[in-house]
């Protein structure tokens, strides 16, 4: 899937409609920001700076501080797709990011989608 066009959209285009699908299903934009924090090791300031800068998400994903180590087990099918097995790495992440946002909407519990991590704040 190398080259292909949702790498070179924008995170800033991307993040509303996240927080729109969460935000419709009852859940929060901290929610949201919850879990895309805890995927890519961006916190709040520098989550909204990508935002304000309107960096691609091929530029997001590579300046991240570190993608989740429990990222890989996030599972399941998103946009027809089995996350686990997608191969390019870029798309996957991507991907990972949907599935995050789509099991927040589902109302699934914040322990569930962080994947046992540490959820203080629940």
């Amino acid at each position: 899937m190398a080259g292909h066009r949702i790498f070179t959209t924008s995170f800033a285009s991307i993040y509303p409609l996240y927080v729109q699908k969460a935000e419709r299903k009852n859940r929060t934009q901290d929610e949201v920001d919850r879990v895309l924090t805890w995927l890519t090791g961006y916190d709040d300031a520098a989550m909204q700076q990508a935002i304000a800068d309107e960096v691609d998400l091929e530029t997001f994903f590579a300046q991240a501080p570190g993608l989740n180590p429990n990222a890989s087990l996030i599972t399941g099918v998103i946009c027809g797709y089995r996350v686990e097995e997608i191969e390019d790495p870029l798309m996957q992440q991507i991907r990972y990011m949907d599935k995050l946002v789509d099991e927040l909407a589902r109302g699934k519990k914040m322990a569930s989608i962080l994947r046992g991590s540490d959820t203080s704040v629940d």
